[in-house]
C-alpha cells in the first residue's frame, strides 16, 4: 500500500470568513501543503507549494496584487526541493509531479523539478497555458513560474486508463489510473475551484485517502456543507460546479469511504 508524507512549503493569511461562512473576521493562516506518495513501484509528488520564485514574481507590477490579497510567508529553507533533499531524495528520484491545478501556490516550485514528468488535467492546462496579464491574475496563474520546455514533460490524466472506482468511494464512480502505481493512485476531476482542478485517491494501509487540493479550505465545509463567502466566488472558475463537488465530498465523508486531505486546511 502507498505511504503519504505531508510537507508544508510556506503559508498565506486571509480573513477567515472568506474561506468559511460565519468564521469571523480574524486573520487565519493557511499552510501550503505538498504530498510525497510512495509505493513499492515509485514516488510521486502532489503539488509543490510556495517557493522563492513566487515572491520574486509577485514583488511588483500587476502580480503584486496576488500577494496583497493573500499575504504570503515563505522562508527559502522551506522549499520543497530542499525538504526532499533532507530525506535523501532528488528530483530525478520522482516518477512524476502531479499538479492539482495551476494556481501560483501549487506550482511555484516547478522550476526545481524541471524535466520531471508532470501529470495534470490536459483540458485545464489548455484553458490556462496562454493566459497573460489580468486574465492570468484573475485565474491565480503566474506564467513566470512555468519552466522552459515544460510542455515536453507533460502527460494529461485524460490519456490514462479510465477505471470504475470501488463502491465505497461513491459518489465518485470513475477515475484515471496512475501509470506504474499498481492501482494505488487514481486521479479524479474535482471541478469548480479552478480550470483542471483534480484530486487523487491514494490507497494506504489505513484505507483510501483523497487528496482534494482546494475543493474546500476547511473540513467544516464538507462535513457541514458550509461554503465560503460569496467573495471567494470571484476566484472560482465555476461556483456551481464548486458546490456540486463540495456535495460529493460531503457524501464521501458521511459514508466514510476515504479520509479527505485539503491543501490549505487552516484552523477554522
Amino acid at each position: 500500500m502507498a505511504k503519504i508524507t505531508v510537507f508544508e512549503a510556506g503559508w498565506c493569511t486571509h480573513v477567515a470568513c472568506v474561506a468559511l461562512k460565519g468564521a469571523g473576521l480574524a486573520s487565519c493562516r493557511f499552510p501550503s501543503r505538498a504530498y510525497l506518495i510512495e509505493t513499492a513501484r515509485g514516488r510521486w509528488l502532489w503539488d509543490t507549494g510556495y517557493a522563492q520564485r513566487f515572491l520574486d514574481s509577485t514583488r511588483s507590477g500587476l502580480f503584486a496584487w496576488y500577494r496583497r490579497i493573500t499575504p504570503v510567508h515563505f522562508d527559502a529553507s522551506a522549499a520543497l526541493v530542499l525538504q526532499l533533499r533532507e530525506k535523501g531524495l532528488r528530483p530525478g528520484d520522482l516518477n512524476a509531479v502531479m499538479l492539482s491545478h495551476f494556481h501560483g501556490d501549487h506550482i511555484a516550485g516547478l522550476k526545481d523539478f524541471a524535466g520531471v514528468p508532470t501529470w495534470l488535467s490536459g483540458a485545464g492546462w489548455n484553458e490556462t497555458r496562454s493566459l497573460r496579464g489580468l486574465a492570468a491574475l484573475r485565474q491565480g496563474f503566474i506564467p513566470d513560474l512555468i519552466p522552459a520546455g515544460f510542455e515536453s514533460s507533460l502527460l494529461a490524466m485524460e490519456s490514462f486508463e479510465t477505471i470504475e472506482l470501488a463502491s465505497s468511494l461513491a459518489p465518485f464512480a470513475r477515475g484515471y489510473l496512475a501509470p506504474g502505481a499498481d492501482g494505488e493512485i487514481v486521479l479524479v476531476h474535482l471541478p469548480g475551484h479552478a480550470a483542471g482542478h483534480m484530486g487523487a485517491f491514494v490507497n494506504t494501509d489505513e484505507g483510501w485517502v483523497l487528496l482534494a487540493a482546494d475543493a474546500a479550505w476547511s473540513p467544516r465545509s464538507y462535513e457541514e456543507l458550509v461554503g465560503p463567502s460569496r467573495l471567494a466566488h470571484v476566484i472560482m472558475q465555476d461556483s456551481g460546479a464548486y458546490y456540486r463537488t463540495l456535495q460529493d465530498l460531503h457524501q464521501l465523508h458521511k459514508a466514510g469511504g476515504a479520509r479527505i486531505c485539503l491543501t490549505h486546511e487552516g484552523a477554522l
